[in-house]
């Protein structure tokens, strides 16, 4: 009887490639915040201490390089979202996420130059992102309503475009701390309207 040859086992991702690709993505992000779009790609494989063929093995393009590291900050939003869900009482979820996007619009700001030169502008790589953060922020809104420490008309694209609006004035360096005062004023208005509702009734599950 013909024994059959021993089948090849499948070949898998190497764990040190996956770390180099997330290392380069981080290096990116940092590297294009502070030089802008003249930053080169040698400069991003420095940072991330690891060849320049190896950053072209990962990104063959500098677009693609742009295009991962705006994806990981968008991914990284809709992800903490569903922790927050587990993790975080109702309200509390709301505010920990929204500083979150401040953080997020902090680093879309400091790569703005080198995304502008994808594709010519931003228009192709932000043009899902609203649909995209619009599920999360609704999720973590809706559960607020639902155990009564938010006011139901709320919008909750709304809280974005607010901090949006404030991120895109940047009067000053200190724009973030304008931000993040907009969190919490934006709180204060979503739960006042819902604890004078609940006053007559049960409390409101904080």
């Amino acid at each position: 009887m013909q024994s059959e040859p021993p089948s090849k086992p499948s070949r898998r991702p190497r764990a040190d490639g996956e770390r180099n690709r997330l290392r380069l993505i981080d290096a990116a992000k940092q590297v294009f915040a502070e030089k802008g779009a003249n930053a080169s790609m040698d400069q991003v494989a420095r940072a991330a201490e690891v060849s320049i063929a190896s950053l072209y093995r990962h990104f063959p393009t500098r677009d693609d390089v742009i295009s991962a590291v705006y994806r990981q900050e968008v991914d990284a939003l809709i992800e903490a979202a569903e922790r927050l869900t587990q993790e975080q009482k109702p309200l509390t979820a709301v505010r920990e996420w929204l500083l979150l996007f401040v953080d997020f619009l902090d680093a879309k700001h400091g790569m703005a130059e080198a995304m502008n030169t994808l594709l010519g502008g931003p228009e192709d790589l932000y043009s899902k992102t609203p649909d995209r953060l619009a599920l999360p922020i609704t999720i973590l809104v809706t559960r607020a309503v639902e155990a009564g420490v938010c006011c139901p008309d709320v919008e909750p694209l709304d809280l974005l475009r607010a901090l949006a609006g404030v991120a895109s004035i940047r009067v000053s360096d200190d724009w973030k701390r304008s931000a993040i005062l907009m969190v919490e004023l934006l709180l204060v208005g979503m739960s006042a309207k819902a604890v004078g509702n609940n006053a007559a009734g049960a409390a409101p599950l904080r």
